[in-house]
This record gives structure tokens, C-alpha cells and sequence, in this order.
């Protein structure tokens, strides 16, 4: 079994929302990113999707993107991310998804001897952050460290999370999020979120024995990314 992720598909959500305007590289990026995994993802492989799935608002407007991933090989693990609106109660979600597709929120699951867990997180506050981020942030880890504990208890001998937002700081500085997880010591964290210029500032590589993995797509050239 093999692992992939790419994030940050950004489907249309129904209202064929043109990508290409965020730079021409992005004209026709999922019939690229369609290419290149029907190329290399077997049926028993699992890919990773760690958010921004659809621009969709609502669950039924983003039920076309979910049955065109769906329709992809491998078995599909989503999470949510900050412009998920339309990512709905999880009990829902799960019965709507496709067949060999699942969804992770703070909580685990198991696929033959690998675990994978992981939550949103958020941005990192700082001074002068509003109080908001705080809070939000606060919770995320709540939500990390439940889903943590969960995988544990599935025992397994790999353990791959999942994040949307970055989980470590410029220059890949410690974050109470990137402590969490020295922890629990996850063999592979992925996450998105960073596009254009903010691509220069992901971190990439093993730190503290964790590998780290930016997996946005625009970041991957539209290609999914295979974890060592």
C-alpha cells in the first residue's frame, strides 16, 4: 500500500469557479492532477486530501466535486480545511461520501498497518493576532490531541497526520501545535494551505524525527505526492 496526498484541490463547487485567476498555471489543474494520479495511484493506495477540497457552500452543491475524486483510484481520506463551508455534520458527510472515501475529523482511522489522524489547526496567533485566533487555535489542539490519543489506541505501525494549516512557524519553528506532535511522534505530517509566494516558506523535511510534507497542489506542480 502506498500513500499519496495533494491538497487544496479547489473544485468548483458547482459554480465553476475559474482557478486561472489566481496565475495561468492553475487553467485545467484537475484534468492534470486527474492525469497524473489515474498514472500512478493502484486501487489498494490511499491518497490524502488535507483540505480546501471544494468552493462549494453547501454539502449539495459539493456532492459533483466529491463523485469526480471519487471516481479516481485509491482509497480517498478528506480533511477538512478553512474553505470547506460546505463540509457538513460528520455522521452526514460519511453517509453521503462515495464509496472508498473517507473523512477524518478529530479523530483516527486504520488502513492495514498504518493510522491516520489529524485536524484543521489554524493560523498560528502572535502578537497582536485578534483574540478570535486564540481561541480557535486553542481548540484545534484540543482537537489534535483527541485525535492523537485516538490513533494510539488503534496501535498500527505507521502513523500519518493530517493538517490543513502549517503546523510549524517560520523557518520551521516550534508552535505548541508542532510540541503536540513530538509527543506523539507521527512518522509523516502533511498539510496545505500555502499557495504562490507563501510556498517559499514551507517547511519541507524531517524535524525531530517527524517528515514533515506541504502537499498544496500548485505547490506540487498539479502531481500527487508519494511519502517515502
Amino acid at each position: 500500500m502506498n500513500v499519496y496526498a495533494i491538497g487544496d484541490l479547489h473544485l468548483p463547487g458547482g459554480d465553476c469557479k475559474p482557478m486561472d485567476v489566481f496565475g495561468a498555471h492553475w487553467e485545467g489543474h484537475f484534468d492534470k492532477i486527474r492525469r497524473d494520479w489515474k498514472s500512478k495511484v493502484g486501487p489498494e493506495d490511499v491518497v490524502l486530501i488535507p483540505g480546501d477540497i471544494s468552493w462549494a457552500m453547501k454539502m449539495e452543491e459539493a456532492l459533483a466535486d466529491l463523485k469526480a475524486i471519487g471516481e479516481l483510484p485509491g482509497r480517498i481520506i478528506l480533511l477538512r480545511g478553512n474553505h470547506d463551508y460546505w463540509w457538513c455534520g460528520i455522521t452526514k458527510l460519511r453517509e453521503l461520501l462515495p464509496p472508498g472515501m473517507y473523512a477524518v475529523q478529530n479523530d483516527a482511522m486504520r488502513m492495514e498497518d498504518t493510522v491516520f489522524c489529524g485536524t484543521r489547526g489554524w493560523t498560528l496567533p502572535g502578537p497582536g493576532s485578534p483574540a478570535e485566533d486564540e481561541k480557535i487555535y486553542s481548540r484545534e489542539l484540543q482537537r489534535m490531541e483527541m485525535s492523537l490519543e485516538k490513533a494510539k489506541a488503534l496501535g498500527g505501525d505507521r502513523l500519518v497526520v493530517m493538517c490543513h494549516y502549517p503546523p510549524l512557524g517560520e523557518g520551521g519553528a516550534e508552535t505548541r501545535l508542532s510540541q503536540l506532535l513530538d509527543r506523539y511522534r507521527p512518522d509523516d505530517v502533511v498539510y496545505g494551505h500555502l499557495h504562490g509566494a507563501s510556498l517559499r516558506g514551507a517547511v519541507t523535511g524531517e524535524i525531530h524525527g517527524i517528515r514533515y510534507h506541504c502537499v498544496s497542489c500548485d505547490g506540487l506542480n498539479f502531481q500527487v505526492y508519494r511519502l517515502p
